[in-house]
């Protein structure tokens, strides 16, 4: 038996929700087509950074190829050597391997088929299915029509097949400039699909590719190498985003025409529309180009890039891509649910942690100077087996400043003047007095008593308080940044026209606040790059891997503890 051949009964994954392609697959399997082979592909662009979108393919490709016991192909689709940079092509290897995924030894690129394309279209002249058309790229517009007007022959259209083949011959040698001319399929103008309206093949581009150097002057169109490259690959499932629906007409017609062995059948389904963000390499571009945000890698960013540096695990994405499923309709699918899948994994794997945003002064008067005690603290409530810790307390401390109100409301519970709270693992402690800046009025310092018999958080007369504050003891605290991440826009969708004819127009101003005075636990000052905790009524942070440096750490919000989307299923 084969390595991609499936074995009586074992189609499918127990326990995994079915969709209708892993129902499509099922079907094919079962009657014995491909010779119980299960191929697929994922064929980039090399012009960009991969994005959530791309999550979704790779994870549905890759998935179902691991599930059926497959193989799945990574193919970069190399065709426009003006936009394409190993930059790119490296950084998608790394995206693909991050999310968990390896394509082994089925490493390609259209570039590799160069000669079997130009072989092919050279087939498809002598059939009389392709001509060379010396239109210009406005005529050529005009010539095809509307979607409710049938478009017009080229007047080239008929040119004998001898006189193609040299013109074709001739453009790849190098003698016509740009835009005299290009290779189209002779398929039908009259055509309600647009697509079959004698579509472009090859086209003039004298420019160098990142593989192939200068030994090519003219490149195939996506929709020509495309296909070929999948028959060429043995790709039996070609999986695509229903935006090329309309060109599954002209997939099959090349095939068909070609007479290929190999003839995959491509099935669209609904790409990810995710609220908050856009999904589009020409508007990341313009975030990036212009300075709207830091790199590709920006952590506001829905590149995988960004959300890998925000702290986002690859097994939050996989688990979010498989919720969201696989569907035949465009849909609006909203960032809580990415947001809850890890928090749902992070609460139970992330160690807990206090650290201090917005540092408040506190002098505990009556503890006595220069003491320091150590108090034990839980490293993670969800798992025992990860222990606890121990934690420096003494005389100074640091508190949020949003945890102290002089003059609180009614529903405010935290500490004021006169009142007593818990400090987390530690003691009561009642504020009695209020240092403010002589200047400003603003609050410099609290000074505060505290209740010795509540070592460890609790009274031994059960006097109850009704707010638990977290703190870090300022002789050991660490000084960090701490950068909170919230939504790129404002906007739930930046990429509809109506609510956002400019979208640089609904960018979030806040989508980034940098505190730069922040104050964490000791423990956190030897945090590896790329380590994830949770801050204790923070939220979960991840230590960036680019910007933290030793003795400079630098702590992104992955994500806050508020779970809007588990409230909205319950």
């Amino acid at each position: 038996m084969k390595d991609n051949e499936l074995k009586s009964g074992d189609l499918q994954e127990p326990g995994l929700p079915s969709h209708f392609i892993r129902e499509i697959v099922t079907e094919d399997l079962k009657a014995g087509k491909n010779n119980g082979a299960v191929v697929t592909r994922f064929p980039p662009e090399p012009n960009g950074y991969l994005h959530l979108g791309h999550a979704k393919s790779i994870c549905l490709n890759f998935g179902l190829a691991e599930e059926f016991k497959g193989r799945c192909h990574l193919r970069f689709d190399d065709t426009n050597p003006t936009k394409e940079e190993v930059e790119y092509i490296d950084s998608i290897k790394e995206d693909v391997r991050w999310l968990g995924f390896d394509w082994g030894d089925h490493l390609y690129f259209a570039s590799d088929y160069f000669g079997k394309l130009y072989e092919y279209a050279v087939q498809l002249i002598k059939k009389g299915k392709a001509y060379v058309c010396s239109l210009s790229a406005a005529e050529m517009r005009e010539y095809r029509g509307t979607l409710t007007e049938p478009g017009k022959e080229s007047p080239y259209r008929n040119r004998p097949v001898e006189e193609n083949l040299d013109l074709f011959e001739r453009m790849k040698a190098g003698e016509f400039e740009e835009g005299t001319h290009v290779l189209r399929a002779k398929i039908d103008m009259t055509s309600g699909n647009l697509n079959m309206r004698d579509p472009v093949m090859f086209r003039i581009l004298k420019a160098e590719h990142h593989r192939t150097g200068n030994a090519w002057c003219i490149y195939p169109m996506y929709d020509y190498a495309h296909c070929v490259s999948d028959s060429v690959e043995g790709i039996t499932h070609s999986i695509c985003t229903l935006e090329f629906e309309d060109h599954r007409p002209l997939y099959d017609w090349f095939l068909d025409e070609l007479e290929v062995a190999c003839h995959p059948q491509q099935i669209e389904f609904a790409r990810l529309n995710l609220s908050y963000t856009v999904m589009s390499k020409r508007k990341f571009l313009k975030l990036v180009g212009e300075g709207h945000v830091s790199g590709w890698d920006d952590p506001r960013m829905p590149t995988l890039s960004g959300i890998r540096r925000r702290g986002y695990t690859p097994s939050s994405i996989r688990n979010f891509c498989e919720r969201i499923g696989v569907a035949k309709r465009n849909s609006f699918v909203d960032f809580a649910l990415l947001e809850h899948c890890i928090r749902e994994e992070l609460n139970r794997t992330a160690p807990r942690f206090m650290a201090v945003l917005r540092p408040l002064k506190v002098v505990i008067l009556n503890y006595p100077e220069g003491q320091t005690e150590e108090l034990s603290a839980v490293n993670n409530p969800e798992d025992a087996s990860m222990g606890s810790r121990m934690v420096p307390f003494s005389r100074v401390l640091y508190i949020e400043e949003e945890d102290f109100q002089e003059n609180p409301p009614k529903q405010f519970f935290r500490l004021a003047p006169g009142r007593e709270v818990r400090l987390r693992y530690a003691y009561f402690i009642t504020c009695v007095h209020v240092v403010k800046d002589e200047t400003t009025g603003r609050i410099t310092e609290l000074h505060c008593t505290y209740d010795p018999a509540t070592r460890g958080g609790d009274a031994p007369d059960n006097r109850k308080v009704k707010a638990t504050l977290h703190w870090v003891s300022a002789q050991h605290a660490v000084d960090a940044e701490v950068r909170l991440y919230d939504h790129l826009f404002a906007s739930p969708n930046p990429a509809d026209e109506k609510e956002c004819p400019d979208f640089l127009g609904c960018l979030n101003p806040k989508s980034l606040e940098v505190l730069p005075s922040a104050k964490i636990e000791p423990g956190l000052a030897r945090a590896a790059k790329g380590e994830r905790f949770q801050f204790e009524r923070q939220g979960y942070f991840c230590v960036d891997p680019v910007d933290s440096t030793e003795g400079h750490p630098v702590f992104n919000r992955i994500v806050s503890l508020k779970d809007s989307y588990a409230k909205i299923k319950k």
